[in-house]
């Protein structure tokens, strides 16, 4: 193995898989859109609730903590 193979090898060894459960409908999900606050909402809550919670189509609202995030 070269010293460019081991070299990738490793960063993806060293990559964390990330576990996401959405808040609103309590599935596991392969991505979220994640607030620091602990809220998570996968795609398609987001895609139903888009009208609560952005109103610039920029950014999302988190309806825990009212940070805004963005898309």
């Amino acid at each position: 193995m070269s010293s460019v193979d081991k070299a990738r090898s490793d960063r993806g060894a060293r990559r964390r898989r990330r576990h996401y459960v959405c808040s609103v409908c309590g599935k596991e999900q392969p991505f979220c859109w994640t607030c620091p606050c602990g809220f998570q909402i996968c795609n398609t809550c987001m895609d139903e609730n888009l009208w609560g919670l952005t109103c610039s189509g920029v950014q999302w609202q988190c309806p825990d903590c009212g940070r805004l995030r963005p898309f």
